[in-house]
């Protein structure tokens, strides 16, 4: 008998000799110990049991690990699908879809065993074989009459049960109060046992749904609501558009509450959990306990219990997390919520498998039979259209909740403030303005700029040097705090020069702005306004984060300046004003989906703004006051952004009218790199013809030392992505077989974002 077992690396499945010892007991989903090479062990998945003797000789597969599969049959289709979809392989998923405590590897078998993963249990104290009745129990309390430190720990033991714990009670060895050597010495004699309990897992608490407290709702959710059941009633996937603040998240509740009250389970998909601490709570208190949370800030040790709890649960789970939760065993799923669902977090950049989670959960909902739920108050370019050309069914919530209203926008020209002279720093006086008569009537104020640090770039202004990171082709963000210079890709950091390495000039000039910078210019301009700044540099853990969110949601500030952190979902009802410092630095992108980003950041952030009686304001700084995309903000016309992006789009073939594959290629030798890219996309070219673009340089064309080129492959509409994909696999497949270009890391991104 033979084995295909995936292990967590980036090659296909291995096949292994079964062993007559484990013949019975192995089936596919199983952990498996497996040795690769002459010493690395790692932790397997069997795959296929099968009788085909290969053509090579095979090594003997280990010990299984556990009783049960790891892995569900539907956890196990949807694996090869991300692989096959997304070309790469099933090591690749294994690697990144499995928590790390429960996928153990080493080079010795005493290293691998240090590294599995052992429940968390409790050391338990019950009476022994020399004490397992009444009439030995008395015998062994006469015969400690002398040890009065062993009597006193056996009488105290007793004490804690009405049988003196003949019936088989047992207690926690920390309840115990008794000195190790005392405890051991009874152990020894047999009065006592030790033995170990697993701790039950949290979220295992009953709940009654019937019961939970649901808001009501007005009549407009009221007829989304039942919108989106009967969109349910013909197909798979809904897509539900609701502006900013229109509740949509109470219409989550209603839906969650149904699948649970027929112990169905639920996954609630959000792009970060830390970022959305608002929500969190928000279902929490309806929820309660049967709230389970994963995501990247767990430990090790809590996603293997969660992934380990969810594996063994009947139904009735209800699991908030990011894009790596659409890998849990959820069991009998009735519906999936992707949350924000054009936001970009949903898609995987690094490493493979460099999946979209949205697209995952669209796939598994029907598949398995699952109802799917997108929704966003600025729906993806492409989800929009499967909405509008009837794939998904559509819903639109179009006002806001209770007394919120939406914003008013004003689109600031700071070309003209600053020939007149209307231009504080970097605020234009329509947002002054606005910023103190908003701090003078007790109302918040959020700011937002899309760089962190203080100054994007350090530049000489005698011979034009400017500081860029030793390792990767970007520039060095110059940050005030610890007066050092980063690099954002790679973590590189230097001292700030004294003066211009190529020409001697001191001081070199520091350009652009980042939100450090901004909150000293508010703190310049606003002595007595308490400022918070929310960004990678503050909010370094989700401690932190919340501290700021909350502290902010209390009224403890007056002005919150962040980047693209404060778009996600917050609700604070004192935020009167809104401002867009540098609206060009969206719109100046190099991507044929920077104007649909730019209209979403845009409107995501400006939505924080009016979600109380009194209403809110929103002031856009820009260059390009005529820009198309923001007079589409001002007027929040979303249909209008996705005619004029759909209309460019068709010209060229860009997705929805197509499919994207982006070929990289990746080496430290620059000269080979574009051997190598060439012979590629000469390759390619004679399969695929005039579809075939580059090779070229990314927009960072070296991170960490290494150089990067990219090959663009359009399908277009009518043509199968799927025969594509084939053909090009081949096409890799030769690279890796070539005796000069297989040293270079090939790797493709499908549908990359």
């Amino acid at each position: 008998m033979y084995a295909d077992i995936v292990i967590p690396v980036a090659r296909g499945p291995f096949t292994y000799r079964v062993e007559e010892a484990e013949a019975s007991r192995i089936r596919r989903g199983m952990g498996i110990e497996v040795r690769v090479g002459a010493r690395k062990r790692y932790m397997g998945i069997v795959w296929r049991v099968h009788t085909c003797r290969p053509a090579f000789s095979t090594k003997p597969a280990g010990r299984l690990m556990g009783d049960g599969p790891l892995l569900t049959p539907a956890q196990m289709e949807l694996w090869e699908w991300v692989a096959d979809y997304y070309m790469c392989t099933l090591g690749d998923v294994m690697r990144f879809a499995m928590p790390a405590a429960l996928k153990p590897a080493g080079l010795t078998e005493e290293e691998f065993r240090r590294g599995e993963y052992r429940p968390a249990s409790v050391r338990y104290v019950k009476l022994g074989p020399a004490a397992a009745d009444e009439r030995m129990l008395h015998a062994a309390l006469e015969g400690l009459r002398r040890a009065k430190a062993q009597y006193a720990a056996l009488v105290a033991f007793c004490a804690a049960f009405p049988d003196g714990g003949v019936g088989g009670g047992a207690l926690p060895r920390s309840a115990l109060a008794v000195a190790a050597p005392v405890l051991n010495k009874l152990v020894d004699k047999g009065i006592f046992t030790l033995f170990d309990r697993e701790v039950p897992l949290s979220g295992e608490g009953t709940l009654d749904v019937s019961r939970v407290p649901l808001a009501a709702l007005s009549p407009a959710q009221e007829r989304a609501l039942e919108e989106v059941r009967n969109g349910f009633a013909s197909q798979d996937c809904v897509l539900l558009h609701g502006v900013t603040g229109s509740g949509k998240t109470e219409l989550y509740m209603y839906l969650i509450a149904d699948a649970l009250a027929r112990g169905r389970s639920v996954l609630y998909m959000m792009p970060e959990i830390a970022m959305t601490s608002q929500l969190v709570a928000r279902i929490r208190s309806v929820f309660g306990n049967r709230v389970t949370l994963y995501h990247s800030k767990l430990g090790d040790r809590r996603r293997a219990e969660v992934y380990r709890r969810l594996l063994g649960s009947q139904g009735g789970e209800l699991v908030l997390g990011v894009r790596s939760a659409v890998f849990l065993p959820l069991p009998a799923a009735e519906l999936i919520i992707v949350d924000e669902e054009h936001d970009q977090s949903y898609k995987q950049a690094e490493p493979a498998p460099r999946y979209n989670a949205r697209d995952c959960a669209v796939w598994m909902a029907r598949r398995w039979g699952a109802k799917c739920l997108l929704a966003s108050a600025t729906p993806s370019i492409e989800s929009y259209v499967n909405a509008t050309g009837g794939k998904y069914a559509l819903v639109t919530l179009a006002e806001r909740y209770g007394e919120g209203r939406l914003p008013h926008i004003v689109v600031s020209d700071s070309a003209r403030a600053f020939r007149r002279g209307e231009r504080r720093l970097h605020f234009d006086k329509a947002l002054l303005d606005r910023m103190v008569a908003a701090l003078d009537d007790g109302r918040q104020v959020m700011l937002f700029q899309n760089r962190r640090g203080f100054a994007p770039w350090v530049e000489c202004p005698q011979c034009g040097w400017v500081a860029h990171c030793p390792r990767c082709s970007v520039t060095l963000t110059y940050h005030k705090l610890g007066d050092r210079l980063k690099c954002h890709m790679c973590g590189y950091s230097s001292s700030l020069p004294a003066g211009c390495p190529r020409c001697g000039t001191p001081t070199p000039k520091l350009m652009g702005f980042g939100t450090e910078k901004v909150e000293e210019e508010v703190a310049a301009l606003f002595p007595s306004a308490r400022i918070l700044r929310l960004d990678r540099d503050t909010a370094t853990s989700p401690a932190r984060y919340e501290r700021i969110v909350t502290d902010f949601e209390r009224g403890a500030a007056d002005v919150l300046v962040g980047t693209q952190m404060v778009t996600k979902g917050f609700d604070f009802p004192d935020l009167g004003l809104v401002g867009i410092l540098n609206a060009d630095n969206l719109l100046n992108y190099p991507d044929f989906r920077a104007s649909e980003r730019a209209y979403q950041t845009m409107t995501q952030v400006a939505g924080r703004a009016g979600r109380a009686a009194a209403g809110g304001e929103v002031v856009i700084q820009t260059m390009q006051p005529d820009h198309p995309v923001v007079r589409q903000v001002q007027t929040l016309d979303y249909e209008g952004m996705v005619r004029t992006q759909l209309a460019e789009r068709s010209v060229f073939g860009y997705p929805p009218y197509g499919k994207l594959v982006v070929v990289s290629l990746r080496y430290r030798d620059e000269r080979l790199l574009g051997q190598a890219a060439a012979w590629v996309a000469a390759r390619m070219r004679s399969v695929f013809g005039e579809r075939v673009y580059g090779p070229h340089a990314p927009v960072v064309e070296k991170v960490g030392g290494e150089s990067y080129l990219e090959i663009l492959l359009k399908v277009e509409n009518g043509r199968s992505p799927a025969r594509a994909k084939e053909a090009l696999a081949g096409i890799l497949e030769e690279v890796a077989r070539h005796e000069e270009y297989k040293r270079v890391f090939v790797f493709c991104d499908v549908d990359p974002q």
